[in-house]
């Protein structure tokens, strides 16, 4: 969207209109000794020519890497349209569509966002997102307290993503939920259901159950879901939404599937860009949507038979009610789930299981390669998805900043989040990366390891 700046009539105008003679007497309330004055540090002003050199300049320093780092963050290929589509005006403006009758179109894309995740989650019903996938990973666990009633204890493996366990224990800490960690194997690099069964965990609200867990390695879901609905406790899915094109979805894990589903939607044509902004999904089944934070849009028909979408179940006015409410989800990253809605409509069910499957190949090949270089090797022996953990016969600080001094991303250092794991990094490809990317960074891990 352009930005076009008010012009000294514009500014004159409306000062009139409003009783001012400057824009300064605006803010007359401001102490004099806290108005900076004068900005003398900043430079004269540049045409639209020098301008743009100088920022291709400075965004030049940053320098262009190959990314083979994951970790909760995937660069994937984004179809140009994707962006395109999200930034038309009629998108990129649009807010809370409280006043239905107004915001039809952004009721409609969220209804369809909806109805794809809930197909790709396999549960019955989608909110309209959440903050993030951390943040929704700690909202379902209060659903799940909640709607459990008699127990205030979560059970979370520690293969779950490190700032995500985090994160919960911020957001439930202050609420007397108590957060129990599960070890996991470490040969396997997952949580063993047998471990589970011959540990005497208590009563428990729910179990999580990511998938890939933070290793990349894939747990065995169906056997720690019905053992969790064996306690009548609810299980709760952590998913990659680009793995559920190839992998069976929460909802049909086990013999009842997962309650809650929830996952960072990031993959689904987001941008790495310093961090953010992202967006996390939830979803459930029916039995559980009166306690889903969030916005849920509803399809109905008119008095002339017409189709329309509403807000539905939670009203603006329903977090009034602050003894009885779910979480106000405020800030649920609407232009993000804008661009997913359109990613996943572009790339459809065989692209994104196109997209899974290479990277899933790339991974393995990379893998593979990496392997054959003296003294690296897979820490866990599970099945991967896209990423995988390996030991390095160097620290892996040391290595990693060789590789990114040619030109290479060499992935995650584990180090800080696992120390037991020793020199571990954990590496990720994607469908971007091609046969010489994945050449290359095992040429230069190679150099790295024997400099």
């Amino acid at each position: 969207m352009p930005f076009i700046p008010h012009t000294e009539e514009d500014i004159a105008d409306m000062l009139a209109s409003i009783g001012a003679k400057t824009i300064e007497e605006l803010f007359d309330e401001i102490p004099k000794e806290l108005i900076s004055g004068q900005l003398t540090g900043v430079p004269a002003g540049l045409s639209e020519m020098e301008i743009t050199r100088l920022m291709m300049e400075r965004a030049g320093k940053d320098g262009i890497y190959q990314n083979f780092i994951g970790a909760g963050a995937y660069e994937h290929h984004i179809p140009a349209a994707v962006w395109q589509i999200t930034t038309r005006g009629e998108f990129y403006s649009s807010y809370t569509p409280y006043q239905a009758e107004a915001s039809q179109g952004t009721l409609q894309l969220l209804y369809e966002y909806q109805t794809m995740m809930a197909s790709l989650t396999g549960m019955d019903v989608s909110n309209a997102s959440m903050y993030d996938g951390a943040t929704a990973l700690a909202e379902a666990a209060l659903m799940a307290v909640r709607s459990h009633k008699t127990s205030r204890r979560i059970l979370i493996p520690q293969t779950v993503h490190p700032v995500y366990r985090q994160v919960v224990r911020a957001i439930v800490s202050n609420q007397k939920i108590e957060v129990v960690e599960l070890p996991f194997c470490p040969e396997s690099g997952q949580v063993l259901p047998e471990s589970l069964a011959q540990s005497n965990h208590g009563d428990f609200a729910a179990l999580v159950i990511p998938q890939p867990n933070f290793f990349g390695v894939l747990e065995q879901v169906d056997a720690l879901t019905d053992w969790a609905h064996s306690k009548n406790a609810f299980a709760i899915g952590v998913v990659n939404p680009t793995a559920l094109a190839l992998l069976t979805p929460p909802g049909e894990w086990g013999s009842k599937g997962a309650d809650i589903a929830v996952g960072e939607g990031q993959p689904l044509g987001i941008p790495l860009s310093s961090g953010g902004p992202y967006f996390g999904f939830m979803a459930c089944k029916n039995d559980l949507v009166r306690q889903m934070p969030g916005r849920i849009i509803g399809r109905t028909t008119d008095l002339d038979n017409k189709s329309g979408f509403v807000l539905t179940l939670q009203a603006r006015e329903q977090h009034i009610r602050r003894s009885k409410a779910t979480s106000n989800i405020c800030t649920n990253q609407g232009l993000m789930v804008t661009a997913a809605t359109i990613y996943m409509s572009l790339v459809g069910p065989e692209g994104l299981r196109r997209v899974a499957a290479q990277s899933h190949a790339n991974t393995l090949d990379l893998v593979d390669q990496l392997e054959a270089i003296k003294g690296v090797k897979r820490i866990f022996t599970g099945t991967i998805f896209h990423e995988a953990a390996l030991s390095l016969p160097a620290p892996a600080a040391g290595v990693l900043a060789k590789l990114k001094q040619k030109g290479i991303v060499g992935g995650l250092d584990l180090h800080g989040y696992y120390p037991d794991l020793g020199n571990a990094v954990l590496v990720c490809a994607t469908e971007t990366k091609t046969a010489t990317d994945i050449r290359a960074y095992t040429d230069a891990l190679k150099h790295a390891l024997s400099s």
